[in-house]
C-alpha cells in the first residue's frame, strides 16, 4: 500500500484543502466585509443627509439598515461553506445572485429613490457580484460538484 505523505497534492487533497478553494473563499470572506463595511457607510450617508435637513423616505431607510445586516449572514454563511456546509454554499450562490439583481432592479423604479442613492447601492451592490462570479468559478464548483438525486428523490 502506497501512501501520499504530501496531502496538499491536487490528486490527494480534500476539496476544501486545495489552494484554489482556499483562495476564493478568502476573496469571497473579504468581499462580503467590503460589501457590509460600503452598506455601513450607506447608512451613515443616510443619517448624514437626514441630519443635513433633506429629504430621506421610508424606503432609503429600510434599505440602508437592511445592508448590514445581511452582509452579516451572507458572511456567516460563507465561514460555513468555507467549512464544508453544502447548504450553506448553496444559499451563499442563491443569495449572490439574487441580491444584485433586486438591490438594483428596485432602485431603478422611478421615484422610489433619488439617483444618488441608486448610484449608491450599485456601488454596494459591486462585491456582492464578484461573489456570485466567485461561487460560480472552477475552484469553489470543484469543492461542491452537484449531487444527482437518488432515484428514490425523484
Amino acid at each position: 500500500m502506497e501512501t501520499d505523505l504530501n496531502p496538499s497534492t491536487p490528486s490527494t487533497a480534500a476539496p476544501l484543502d486545495r489552494a484554489p478553494t482556499r483562495r476564493a473563499f478568502a476573496t469571497a470572506r473579504t468581499s462580503v466585509k467590503i460589501y457590509g463595511a460600503l452598506g455601513a457607510l450607506s447608512l451613515l450617508t443616510v443619517v448624514a443627509v437626514a441630519a443635513g435637513g433633506h429629504p430621506v423616505n421610508t424606503f432609503m431607510w429600510v434599505r440602508a439598515v437592511l445592508l448590514p445586516v445581511v452582509a452579516v449572514a451572507v458572511h456567516r454563511l460563507v465561514v460555513s461553506a468555507s467549512r464544508g456546509s453544502r447548504r450553506a454554499f448553496e444559499r451563499v450562490r442563491t443569495l449572490a445572485g439574487v441580491l444584485p439583481v433586486a438591490i438594483i432592479g428596485v432602485d431603478l423604479i422611478p421615484g422610489v429613490c433619488p439617483p444618488w442613492y441608486a448610484v449608491m447601492q450599485t456601488v454596494c451592490v459591486l462585491p456582492v457580484i464578484r461573489l456570485a462570479f466567485l461561487t460560480r468559478g472552477s475552484a469553489l464548483r470543484a469543492a461542491f460538484p452537484r449531487v444527482k438525486p437518488s432515484p428514490s428523490r425523484r
